[in-house]
């Protein structure tokens, strides 16, 4: 294989069929028995392939010439979507960005499991009605352009600002937020930060919504704590956006790709904002993990009390609880809820959620779950079902052997990432058996899949 790769060379041209989509929303294909992704490009088309960037064992290809095109392919509405980077798929039809996502999630069981997939009951992607102007929460970088100051997204493989003044798959109310906070900095000549120089000082803009309540929130990302012409700005915002009824600064003066800092400083109005999901309101501080797609998250959690299957006496543990949705959701078919996080601020809006409800069989802990479960073990406070909802980059493997310890029936995973979902699955496996995968698409028009896994212990 590796005398065939070197025949490969860097701006190449050559005939590839499209196998599949990759992880990351590229077409994958196979030449010279050398695997190519090959971004725009779509499963069961045929495509002439410039190779851009050739590796030891793969190649990255641009697409030059399509000979045969996918009956789902269809022209991308938006009008920078080939040059930003936040959606991957709106040149593919919706229907069968379904029916890619569930292949997603069983091409990563395939790759890092020894799991049987054909004999999983993967089910079909439960999608959404409308499947734009979702995003309830938006993160706009800010550089300049001819000295003016823009608002966007970093194109794909490059720090090059594409300027976003309508992003369609964001809430309109974000988009007309971040625009007016934009135009503030601009108005009144506010530096913004330079990553290549290191001076400037607004960073980001952070807006969040409550889609069903309408307020807003505005967090300015900021290189250092002073924030010039800071009173004059608020007054603008008061001004001009009276959805705005929150306004934080958080600090971050790190050469980082991380958005957010450790230091958030109330600047205006109430410190957090709402919103319901159902019957439930929650309150949302600047740095509380919130689901994007309130929409698709009643879904999402639906099918998280379907498999959990509670009776009203199960003891649940709920990790990585973010402000409560999750256990709030459960609360009235368990007879205890005990939910964890790292971030304390999220932990005290999940018990401000939960006074609110009038859910006091709800309790939440700042720390770590595979800190905290064993102690309760110890204690003898014994979870039936543990669910978990954990970032990227999955479960932390100390929480994972926990979990072999603690042993509860049931095991209910919301993950936002297939891969890692697949490699803490192996090792789950090794005590429990998968009932079943319900996928969500929590973020149409991008590559990215929720999943909803169920798991009960092998007895």
């Amino acid at each position: 294989m590796q005398k065939q790769q070197a025949n490969i060379k860097v701006k190449q041209q050559f005939p590839l069929t499209i196998k599949r989509l990759g992880i990351n929303g590229e077409g994958v294909g196979y030449f010279k028995r050398t695997v190519v992704f090959v971004p725009g490009a779509l499963p069961g088309e045929e495509v002439v392939v410039e190779a851009k960037r050739v590796h030891p064992k793969f190649v990255e290809g641009i697409v030059k010439k399509v000979r045969k095109r996918s009956p789902h392919r269809i022209k991308a509405p938006c009008p920078v979507y080939e040059q930003c980077g936040g959606c991957q798929l709106q040149h593919l039809a919706y229907d069968q960005q379904l029916i890619e996502k569930r292949d997603i999630i069983i091409q990563a069981l395939e790759r890092h499991t020894k799991i049987n997939v054909e004999e999983l009951d993967i089910r079909a992607t439960i999608g959404m009605e409308n499947p734009w102007l979702y995003r309830n929460k938006s993160q706009f970088q800010l550089g300049e352009d001819h000295g003016k100051i823009i608002s966007g997204l970093y194109s794909m493989d490059s720090h090059r600002l594409i300027n976003v003044p309508e992003c369609i798959v964001q809430h309109p109310l974000t988009n007309k937020i971040t625009q007016v906070v934009t135009q503030i900095l601009n108005d009144f000549h506010v530096p913004v930060y330079n990553e290549k120089t290191g001076k400037g000082i607004v960073r980001t803009i952070v807006t969040r919504v409550g889609i069903q309540t309408g307020q807003a929130q505005v967090v300015l990302i900021t290189a250092q704590k002073e924030l010039p012409r800071k009173d004059i700005i608020l007054s603008e915002i008061k001004q001009r956006l009276p959805e705005v009824v929150s306004v934080a600064q958080n600090i971050n003066a790190k050469k980082t790709s991380i958005i957010f800092g450790n230091e958030t400083i109330h600047l205006s109005g109430k410190e957090i904002i709402e919103e319901r999901l159902e019957e439930f309101t929650y309150e949302l501080s600047a740095r509380a993990f919130f689901q994007l797609n309130p929409i698709q998250t009643v879904k999402l959690y639906n099918e998280v009390k379907k498999a959990a299957g509670l009776t009203g006496v199960e003891k649940i543990a709920d990790a990585y609880c973010g402000v409560g949705t999750i256990g709030l959701w459960l609360a009235d078919g368990a007879s205890e809820i005990r939910g964890m996080d790292i971030i304390p601020e999220a932990i005290e809006d999940a018990k401000k959620n939960a006074a609110a409800h009038h859910i006091p069989n709800a309790h939440y802990y700042a720390g770590k779950a595979e800190v905290l479960l064993p102690k309760w073990l110890k204690e003898g406070w014994h979870p039936d079902v543990v669910v978990v909802d954990p970032p990227r980059f999955g479960c932390d493997e100390a929480l994972l052997r926990t979990i072999l310890k603690v042993k509860p029936k049931k095991f209910v995973y919301v993950s936002c990432n297939p891969s890692t979902l697949a490699k803490d699955l192996q090792v789950l496996s090794k005590a429990y058996d998968i009932e079943y995968m319900q996928p969500v698409d929590i973020f149409p028009q991008t590559v990215h899949v929720e999943c909803v896994a169920w798991m009960s212990r092998v007895v």
